[in-house]
């Protein structure tokens, strides 16, 4: 895919690089020349512009893109500008950063297709990871909903994944088992990563240090698990 991200940050600059580094076309654009120079070597193009003058936005390659991210932050005015000027100009789909409540609700009245709140999100991240006791990976897939991925307490190890009832006890589906395993390159060299375990071999495997667990669940039922185990 082809991305337009205005803004270059630390929040915009580090989703460019990571957009580039996954194959997609990423073109930049911010006011301060400093920034620019800094990401242009990362990315595809990367433009020198005031987002806010309608003149100047519209020398980018709006039509020629498939999304076009408001990543601005610190200066609210500049983003809801900047957003209202690319819906002006006729650009159908636009993602946007908002730092505070009443930037999101702006947003809002813009009908853009999603708006983005980064700090936020990294902050429910981590409340989650400490009120588990356990470093967690999410993802949320509604309102109550979400895909966490784990290390199996010590609780459970030596026991079968089969003897474990996470969906009546816990609230929780297993959904994957993934453990490290071993091997070995060409030139002889050791090295560690993590192999899925077979579905159909999950019950009759014992829970061992370093598997990794995948599960749906809610947040309630995550401190349950933990709650259990610890008591």
């Amino acid at each position: 895919m082809r991305y337009l991200i205005i803004g270059l940050g630390i929040y915009g600059s580090n989703l460019a690089i990571d957009l580039t580094n996954m194959g997609h076309e990423v073109i930049g654009a911010d006011v301060n020349p400093s920034l620019v120079e800094s990401i242009k070597d990362y990315i595809s193009t990367a433009y020198i512009i005031d987002s806010t003058d309608e003149l100047s936005l519209s020398v980018l390659p709006l039509k020629n893109v498939d999304l076009v991210i408001v990543a601005i932050g610190e200066n609210f005015g500049a983003s809801i500008k900047t957003v209202a000027i690319l819906k002006k100009l006729g650009v159908e789909h636009i993602f946007a950063r908002a730092i505070d409540k009443l930037h999101e609700s702006i947003l809002e009245g813009f009908a853009i297709d999603r708006i983005l709140t980064p700090e936020q999100r990294a902050a429910k991240d981590l409340v989650h990871e400490m009120g588990l006791g356990s470093a967690i990976e999410s993802l949320k897939i509604d309102d109550d909903n979400y895909i966490l991925k784990f290390a199996v307490p010590d609780y459970f190890i030596g026991m079968k994944y089969g003897s474990i009832d996470f969906e009546h006890t816990y609230g929780m589906t297993l959904v994957a088992l993934t453990r490290p395993v071993s091997s070995r390159n060409m030139l002889g060299i050791e090295r560690r990563h993590l192999q899925l375990v077979d579905s159909n071999d999950i019950a009759d495997t014992e829970a061992a240090k370093g598997d990794i667990l995948t599960c749906l669940g809610t947040v309630k039922s995550y401190h349950d698990l933990f709650r259990h185990i610890e008591g």
